[in-house]
């Protein structure tokens, strides 16, 4: 099993969350810190969908299809 560690930080409003790849199959992934509760948990329901498998994409749109189950 992967860890997958969670911070919230400052980022541009256009931003909702990032996900970073680690050694060992593990994730870091970045919430923004400026939205709602709400949405930092739809943010970090959206990352945890891209921490399976996506890093091996090289096609962004491919990735965002897959992580919203298109």
């Amino acid at each position: 099993m992967s860890d997958i560690y969670v911070y919230q930080v400052p980022l541009p409003m256009t931003v909702k969350e990032m996900v970073s790849p680690g050694c060992d199959d593990d994730f870091t992934i970045y919430i923004n810190e400026r939205l709602s509760d709400r949405r930092k948990l739809e943010a970090y329901q959206h990352a945890l969908r891209h921490c399976n498998g996506d890093f091996a994409l090289e096609d962004v749109q491919e990735i965002e299809k897959k992580a919203h189950g298109r």
